[in-house]
Order: structure tokens, then C-alpha cells, then sequence
């Protein structure tokens, strides 16, 4: 069994336990979408380890007093985020004019209510998942603090922003293609950021080390 497969059905059976909505904790139930699944599986959790302040299926109103429920929604304190899986079938090809219009409307309601929206199309889960990694990075930065000192050079200062958003040890290589530099000059990088003591050390020796943030940044 895979940690996955481990973590995944507690997580989700704690979120029906504490729902006090019948109508999402019977949507809960029914289970998740494949899709979802699927992108929680191959996307969000080997990139973040975790399932901290995501709740699926999450219940919001809309302005007819109505509810509208969200694939997956990021609420880390007082910050909204929304994860949305396209699925080509249902929501390009063959979709009727009235879905259409109504998950539009949809997106428009939270992007006004201040939620940040992230669609993921399911074919790119399929087909593109380093690049849905880099988008969920990217999402899940935007709810960090991105400020660093002003003196850091840029790749000092997106390696640093990097490492925020992982929130875990990482490696060089894993910088490097971040960055788009090699890997050498990757771990000098790095070595200067540790010298600055913005990074720590996380483990290994010379080649093989990894790093992290330090414990008043994680």
C-alpha cells in the first residue's frame, strides 16, 4: 500500500466526521470525483505531503442563496483558494449551453468574492504533470510570503521563494530545474544561501545534501 492510499481515506473520513452540512457530508460519501482523485494522487500530494487546510467538495453560497460546491478548496487562515479539474468531456467538448454558462458564472462569483481560482485540465494530469506540479508550487507560493531581502541576487531570491512553497528538504536537482541553471551553478547557490543562513542543511554530505528552510521560515 502506498503512503497515499494510506493518508488518503483517513483524511477524507475526518472531513466527513467534523462536516456539519448533510449536503456536503452526503456528497462526501458518495466520494470524490475521479479526477480529483486522481490529481490529489499523482499532483498535490507527491508535491506537498500533506492534505493541511484542503477540504474537497467544500460548500459555498451563491447570490440566488444557493449552493455551489468546490472540487477542492486551499484555506490556509483567513486565504481562499480554489482547485477546479476540467474534465475535457464535461467541460469542453460536449458540454451543454447551460453548464457552460452556469460554471462560468461559477468562476465569476468566486474570483469576486476574492478566492483565488486554479483550474487543472484532467488531461494534463494525464499528460503534463511536471507542469501541474509547477502550477500547484506556484499556487499554494501565492499564500506565503514571497518578500526576501533585497540584496539577494535573483536566483538566490526565486530559490528562496522555491523552497517556501515546497515546504519540505529538497535537492539541488529539484532547484535546478526550478531555476533552469545547471546544476552546478545551482549548488553554489545554494552554499551561498546556506553561508547567509537563509538555508539550512537538511541532510547528506557534499553532493548528495539537501536543504531546507530554518525552523523561524518553515
Amino acid at each position: 500500500m502506498s503512503l497515499f492510499e494510506e493518508v488518503y481515506p483517513k483524511w477524507l473520513d475526518q472531513q466527513i466526521t467534523e462536516e456539519t452540512s448533510p449536503r456536503r457530508r452526503e456528497l462526501l460519501r458518495k466520494g470524490l470525483s475521479w479526477g480529483t482523485v486522481e490529481f490529489l494522487r499523482k499532483i498535490w500530494y507527491p508535491t506537498i505531503g500533506n492534505f493541511d487546510h484542503l477540504y474537497p467538495e467544500y460548500e459555498v453560497r451563491d447570490y440566488n442563496n444557493g449552493y455551489r460546491y468546490l472540487d477542492l478548496a486551499y484555506l490556509p487562515g483567513n486565504a481562499k483558494g480554489c482547485i477546479e479539474i476540467q474534465d475535457y468531456r464535461s467541460h469542453a467538448r460536449d458540454i451543454e449551453i447551460s453548464r457552460f454558462k452556469d460554471l462560468c458564472m461559477k468562476q465569476s462569483l468566486l474570483v469576486l468574492d476574492d478566492w483565488l481560482f486554479l483550474p487543472i485540465a484532467y488531461l494534463s494530469i494525464r499528460e503534463d504533470p511536471g507542469v501541474c506540479k509547477q502550477l500547484t508550487l506556484s499556487f499554494i507560493g501565492k499564500f506565503v510570503s514571497s518578500s526576501v531581502p533585497s540584496s539577494l541576487h535573483w536566483a538566490e531570491a526565486e530559490t528562496l521563494r522555491f523552497a517556501r512553497r515546497l515546504l519540505r528538504p529538497f535537492s539541488p536537482s529539484e532547484v535546478s530545474v526550478h531555476l533552469q541553471l545547471s546544476e552546478q551553478h545551482t549548488r553554489k547557490i545554494l552554499r551561498q544561501l546556506a553561508n547567509k543562513q537563509l538555508l539550512l542543511i537538511a541532510s547528506g554530505k557534499q553532493r548528495y545534501r539537501t536543504y531546507r528552510l530554518p525552523e523561524t521560515e518553515a
